[in-house]
Parts: structure tokens; sequence; C-alpha cells
């Protein structure tokens, strides 16, 4: 078996995420996607946050049409920093022997692998699909196998379609009460609206 995991705050989840991991699953015939909520991202103010229920509920709203994509609170139910290591290691605690984990991440998260917590073990765990970004750097695998051996042939290099759509920008928008349809389900602009996130009073 297959599984994808394909983690981040999601503060919205957006259609440039889901083509993303759409992309990944069928370009690697993956068959299930993991789509995984930050609990505590170590690199983000906790405090600018949504909540974790919020984020949780919203990339339910937004996989729900896709039977290959499932949600999991697998870092909200975990206390202390999201460690994606420690993300895998779980993960790979709960399959069985013969499933393949792909951990799906953008271009310019890969340039900053070497800072993250544990890299050499994050490589171990898993195969590293890594998405090209616009702006993002050219992606080289070979730069990573000081981190671990052999990290270049665990790592796989997609080319996806670019949407460049942020949450930092929705979420400003939203705010000032600029439309953001077309940009996110409109399954979780009902929830944004019906739950006042990202007001400006908020």
């Amino acid at each position: 078996m297959k599984l994808g995991v394909f983690g981040g705050t999601f503060d919205p989840i957006h259609y440039g995420h889901l083509v993303v991991a759409e992309e990944c699953r069928d370009r690697l015939k993956i068959d299930c996607v993991l789509v995984v909520p930050a609990g505590l991202p170590p690199h983000k103010q906790v405090g600018a946050l949504t909540s974790p229920e919020h984020r949780m509920a919203m990339v339910r709203l937004a996989i729900a049409s896709n039977p290959s994509f499932e949600a999991s609170p697998i870092e909200l139910s975990r206390p202390g920093p999201s460690y994606s290591v420690d993300t895998l290691r779980e993960l790979r605690q709960q399959q069985l022997g013969d499933t393949e984990l792909f951990f799906i991440m953008g271009s310019d998260s890969l340039a900053d692998l070497p800072s993250w917590h544990d890299p050499a073990g994050l490589l171990a765990n898993c195969r590293l699909v890594v998405v090209s970004r616009p702006g993002a750097p050219e992606v080289d695998p070979a730069g990573l196998d000081h981190l671990y051996r052999g990290a270049s042939e665990r790592i796989t290099v997609l080319d996806a379609p670019r949407l460049d759509i942020a949450s930092s920008d929705l979420r400003r928008r939203v705010a000032m009460g600029i439309t953001v349809r077309y940009q996110l389900p409109d399954e979780v602009i009902a929830y944004i609206e019906s739950n006042g996130l990202y007001c400006a009073s908020g």
C-alpha cells in the first residue's frame, strides 16, 4: 500500500493545497493521502493560528468529495510541537510492514529541511515527494545526501499545476471583505462565514 502524508497548518485549506495532493496521488498511484493539520507548528506563532477544531473541520469539508483523501488528527492529539518525523514514526508503527510512506512537501520546504527536527529520521521513514512552487529555488536532491546517506534516491520531484494562492492572503481578504470565491471550496467559505473566522474584529 502507498500512503501519502500531506501536512500543513491549513488555515484555511485551499485549492492550491488540494491540487498538489491530488497531483501526487495520481502521478505516484498513491492509495490514500492523509491530510494532516498541524497541532503546534514549531516554525509559527501558535497564538496566530485558528483553533485546531476549526482547521480540522475545514479540511474535512474540503476533501469530502475525494474518497482517496482522509483527514488525520494525528498531530492534533499529540502534545508538544508537531514534528513531522514524529508523525511519520507513529504512522510507521500503525501501518503494516509493506506500507510505503510518501511525505508531500513544497520545494520551498525542502530548502529548509536541514533546519528541521531530525531530518535524517524523516528521510529514513519515508520517500519525500517534492512539488515545485512559484518562486521557490530549484530542487537539488543531491544536496541533501550529507543529511542521510542516499537521501537523493529517496526524493521524487514533481511539477504540479501552480496555483499561486496563499492562506495568509485569503485570511487578509476575508478580513477586508474581499471575495475568496474560486480560491477555496464553497463549503469552506460557508464554514468561514458561519463561524466568523478571519474577521477583522476576530
